[in-house]
């Protein structure tokens, strides 16, 4: 059943210190910190389901120009000062890329703060967001930032929660040739994006979006509302199964607490459970790919439909899986899982506000790019292959 943000109150807890971490960090973020160095540390296999298929993600052309994309990174770049460029850049192989949080807590968080930059500056970083993603995706991102002040506003902790605590990062030499192999992240609380280009390739995961509360019921950004599609189109694919075909998909009737490739889940091992979308009739398979093509959609869209291309090719490959409940006011986790493309949808329990079980007003989402293209290193690592031979 549906619940009211108004009956939550702000969770307790002792107050961050700035911007950057307190000298003696709290057992659990400590805990939590060797775990991401740990995890970083081991090469990147990738997400994946066991032996994974190879020649999955060949260098290939896409004709689809990713030049106005290093047009904007070289322009944000420019906009920086000596000092925040610094901050900014970084090689492009740096492990700074796995070294993303979906926490609201500073725990590894690098690159230019959004928050120290001018009115000129944040525009030529939100430049860069919109050269790469879709008008909707935009929107999406700059709502969960504004959600982000939301929170802030609602716990009384600025310190904690804010509109501009986000860092962005450069990775390589951004060349309207595109040259070279290079890429952006954003990063900060409920949203990561890491994008890749290769050529005319780009890779937009890890992708994680997220919000509490899902819809902001004061403050400067009242009304802001965020994952209507992914709820109701996910939803909308649970409830046009078959009595026969939800007791396949139904992994569980309880939710997880959080989606199983959150932060340093690079290389989480994940079998492939549910319906596979063979035994889908016609409208079924629709309602799946309305479904995939909503976070698809998020990046620009000539190369979205590059990316749902790829997706089609292994759609009778494609499984659905679901936990919980599928009534209209129900909460429930989702995930599509095939060999090019893994979603995970969750309804979570509060972390900001003192409800202790999960409700639509905490969501967390992740696409990932399984077997080992993540970040884009499947093509990294061919590109470097065939440079070292030539």
């Amino acid at each position: 059943m549906t619940t009211k943000l108004s009956e939550f109150r702000p969770r307790q807890r002792p107050p961050a210190s700035g911007r950057t971490l307190p000298a003696e960090l709290p057992e659990f973020i400590r805990r939590y910190k060797q775990e991401g160095d740990a995890a970083v540390a081991q090469p990147l296999r990738g997400v994946s389901s066991g032996t994974a298929p190879s020649g999955l993600f060949p260098i290939h052309k896409t004709g689809v120009s990713t030049a106005p994309i290093a047009a904007a990174a070289v322009s944000f770049l420019a906009a920086l000062g000596e000092e925040q460029r610094r901050s900014a850049r970084f090689p492009i192989d740096s492990d700074a890329w796995r070294r993303w949080s979906n926490i609201h807590i500073y725990v590894m968080r690098h690159g230019a703060l959004l928050e120290a930059m001018n009115e000129a500056q944040r525009e030529a970083a939100f430049g860069l967001l919109r050269a790469s993603l879709s008008a909707e995706g935009f929107q999406t991102a700059r709502d969960i930032m504004r959600l982000n002040e939301t929170i802030g506003e609602m716990t009384e902790k600025p310190e904690e929660y804010g509109e501009w605590l986000y860092w962005l990062s450069v990775f390589g030499t951004p060349t309207p040739e595109a040259a070279e192999p290079w890429g952006w992240q954003i990063d900060g609380h409920h949203l990561i994006i890491n994008s890749f280009v290769l050529g005319d390739q780009l890779v937009m995961t890890p992708l994680f979006m997220g919000s509490e509360p899902c819809e902001a019921p004061i403050g400067k950004y009242a009304g802001t509302r965020v994952f209507e599609a992914e709820e109701r189109d996910g939803l909308a694919l649970m409830q046009s199964l078959s009595a026969e075909q939800r007791r396949t998909a139904l992994l569980a009737e309880e939710l997880p607490r959080e989606v199983f490739t959150s932060a340093f889940r690079d290389n989480f091992e994940l079998r492939y459970e549910g319906i596979r979308a063979d035994a889908l009739a016609d409208a079924q398979q629709r309602l799946l790919l309305r479904l995939i093509e909503t976070y698809t959609g998020r990046t620009r869209p000539d190369h979205a439909a590059v990316k749902l291309a790829e997706v089609k090719q292994h759609l009778n490959e494609t499984y659905f899986a679901w936990m919980g409940g599928c009534g209209d006011d129900d909460v429930f986790y989702y995930r599509v899982h095939s060999p090019v493309i893994l979603i995970e949808f969750d309804h979570e329990a509060g972390i900001a506000f003192d409800n202790e079980f999960p409700t639509r007003q905490h969501i967390h989402t992740v696409v990932r790019t399984p077997n080992g293209n993540d970040y884009g290193k499947d093509l990294l690592r061919q590109h470097h292959e065939q440079v070292a031979h030539r």
